[in-house]
């Protein structure tokens, strides 16, 4: 598998989280920053690690009819504190 590339449907999720275990790497979210919505998208911000890399989450959903319609994701490692410009931080 691909690292970002997860076919449709959610037998496409679990042959992806599947190939993620057999290689032993764990997408964990630990925090959720925001969830913001308008009309039928969902945005969610969020953070974790994903194989034990600190990571921020961005994940955006289409709902229709009560049910998730479509979903994109973008996974960015975070840097580490020593290298940042300024104290912002990521969130």
């Amino acid at each position: 598998m691909s690292k970002g590339i997860i076919a449709d449907g959610v037998s496409g999720l679990n042959e992806a989280l599947a190939a993620l275990a057999e290689q032993n790497i764990q997408m964990i979210y630990t925090t959720t920053h925001q969830v913001l919505a308008q009309g039928n998208f969902v945005l969610a911000v969020s953070e974790g690690t994903f194989g034990d890399k600190p990571t921020a989450y961005y994940d955006l959903w289409r709902v229709e009819n009560g049910k998730i319609a479509e979903h994109w994701d973008v996974m960015e490692t975070i840097a580490d504190e020593s290298t940042w410009q300024n104290q912002n931080g990521k969130f």
